[in-house]
């Protein structure tokens, strides 16, 4: 149960502190801690007019940080900010921001960082396997795979 002592707010903006969440998965947050829908509403509403909370700065930065330190794909990125939460025009806003080749450099520098052998049919299936478990649409692997496949000949 809520801690009648503390606000919503409070304990709100103490959560985003200690970890940046999505409005959904900050109201989610406060609903398990036993607080109203009302009090919530409002916690929710002043978090956003002060910037504390704010799902496309979230967006932006999760789709920066799952490209960069995780090689995330867009198609992965876009699943992953929707399962948080995120509107859909917020998640495709983030990944589209990412150019085409920009996702194709980190495409093939992650089968180059894998040591990833191409040399045969089945080389290149796996290959093309991975990058799209990893959220790259087919054409972006298929062209990583095409260029790294002539920067190892």
């Amino acid at each position: 149960m809520a801690d009648p002592t503390s606000d919503a707010f409070e304990v709100a903006l103490a959560g985003l502190r200690r970890k940046e969440r999505t409005n959904a998965e900050l109201t989610a947050w406060l609903e398990r801690r036993g607080y109203g829908a009302e009090e919530i509403e409002v916690a929710i509403d002043r978090l956003t007019e002060v910037g504390e909370l704010d799902d496309e700065r979230f967006a932006r930065r999760y789709a920066e940080d799952k490209r960069e330190l995780r090689g995330w794909g867009a198609e992965r990125i876009r699943e992953a900010l929707l399962a948080r939460g995120v509107e859909p025009f917020l998640a495709e806003a983030a990944v589209e921001s990412d150019s085409r080749e920009a996702q194709v450099g980190r495409a093939r520098d992650l089968l180059a960082g894998r040591g990833q052998r191409l040399a045969k049919d089945a080389d290149r299936a796996r290959a093309l396997g991975y990058l799209t478990r990893r959220g790259y649409e087919y054409e972006v692997a298929y062209e990583a795979i095409r260029l790294a496949g002539r920067r190892a000949a």
